[in-house]
């Protein structure tokens, strides 16, 4: 039986990509050009992070998939060992990820305190994890910083006997494009980016959803995701700009700049809690992610009712944004065995259940069908549009990892638009 954990209210969704999470959660290693270098290059050879002296790698992408390479001096760990007899597992995840009831039961079942060290977006993460003395045993992160964390030898290959549940994940996510044969990584959520709002009063959602959020009418009441690739990548679809979500060309970057600055004037909250002012009545349109509108319900004030919200999309599935979480053994994990098995253990359908019930997140688990999704009460058939199919992905906007270069062009113009 699937529950709701009442001991913490629940929290919004994915880890943001660089800029506070503008990397996604979201959309892109925004902050790259500040943080990638000195971490690639700087470590030395006996910490993790060494051996990478150069961002000279081929970048995975939906159409071009790669496969990761294991290095002589990052092997996966040997099959057959039981797990590690240690006080602490060491988690590094976005604060109140995860439902308590789950960290509870583990932590019971194996004898152990699960100390959970939160980030704030993908910058952080890095910084964390190569700090003198940092030894997490399990990494939440995302396919926009992965080779980074695999040439910097930051993560390490699973062994696939300690994981036997990634049977349970949909099928893309056992060979998924970033990471082929999931060497490295297993899938923790799923979550489309779309418009949520108030359905008391909006009286009519036009075609263009987006264009709700330059409606003068909701002026002081319109928000957007405070992460940089995901709002630039929303004005570039908006306007017709690219459907090119992860585009190199400056002129479109721009374009999708001065069109959020256009919002200043409609006092614009630039925000993440979505999940909080939407149902409250604070905002009467916001850019959000799926989850925010989840379990929007826990937060509605005067009088509202589940049938008060909505959630838009773009009609057509291959002009949606999607994108997924994952889940990894850090390189300098003290207790790699029962990393894997922690891993293990989130992919188990019930305890699938049970955390996304919490977290509002839906994970990619075959036997979370919508039907079963919504006869346990974790989504809502009036929200049904918040729920992600598999085959979304395979028309879906995913976001990729871009060149410095690029992630700093992504990086300016976000600025400029805080700079308003």
């Amino acid at each position: 039986m699937t529950t709701v954990d009442p001991s913490q209210p629940r929290r919004r969704g994915p880890a943001r990509q660089p800029h506070r999470r503008d990397v996604l959660r979201g959309g892109m290693w925004l902050a790259a050009g500040a943080v990638a270098a000195p971490w690639l290059s700087a470590c030395s050879s006996d910490t993790p992070g060494a051996g990478a002296a150069t961002t000279d790698y081929e970048i995975a992408t939906p159409t071009s998939p790669i496969k990761l390479p294991i290095f002589d001096d990052n092997q996966p760990i040997e099959s057959g060992l039981e797990p590690e007899g240690a006080s602490v597992l060491r988690v590094l995840n976005y604060a109140e990820f995860l439902a308590p009831s789950v960290l509870r039961a583990f932590e019971e079942k194996y004898g152990v305190e699960i100390q959970v060290t939160p980030y704030g977006d993908f910058e952080e993460l890095v910084r964390r994890m190569v700090a003198p003395g940092a030894n997490f045993d399990v990494i939440f992160a995302g396919p926009t910083i992965m080779n980074k964390m695999v040439y910097g030898k930051l993560i390490q290959p699973f062994n696939a006997s300690y994981v036997p549940n990634i049977k349970n994940v949909w099928p893309q996510f056992q060979d998924p494009w970033y990471d082929l044969e999931a060497q490295y990584t297993a899938p923790y959520n799923v979550y489309t980016t779309g418009i949520g709002y108030r359905a008391d009063r909006v009286a009519e959602v036009p075609d263009n959803g987006y264009m709700m959020l330059w409606d003068p009418q909701y002026s002081g009441q319109i928000s957007i995701l405070d992460d940089g690739g995901s709002a630039l990548q929303m004005a570039m679809l908006a306007w017709g700009i690219t459907d090119d979500i992860n585009t190199d060309n400056v002129e479109y970057i721009n374009a999708a700049k001065e069109k959020l600055i256009e919002l200043n004037a409609l006092d614009v909250k630039v925000i993440i809690n979505q999940y909080q002012t939407i149902p409250s009545g604070r905002v009467t349109v916001g850019q959000a992610w799926s989850g925010d509108l989840t379990f929007a319900e826990s937060y509605l004030t005067g009088g509202a009712t589940l049938e008060d919200l909505g959630y838009w999309l773009p009609e057509s599935k291959s002009e949606r944004q999607i994108g997924n979480e994952t889940i990894s053994v850090g390189k300098a994990a003290t207790s790699p065995v029962l990393g894997h098995t922690f891993i293990n253990y989130l992919l188990d359908n019930q305890v699938a259940e049970t955390n996304s019930a919490w977290t509002g997140y839906q994970p990619p688990i075959s036997t979370m069908t919508p039907e079963r999704l919504i006869e346990v009460g974790i989504f809502s058939e009036i929200l049904e549009s918040t729920i992600v199919l598999p085959g979304d992905f395979a028309k879906g906007l995913q976001s990729v990892e871009l060149p410095v270069s690029v992630e700093n062009l992504w990086l300016r113009a976000w600025q400029e638009v805080q700079g308003g």
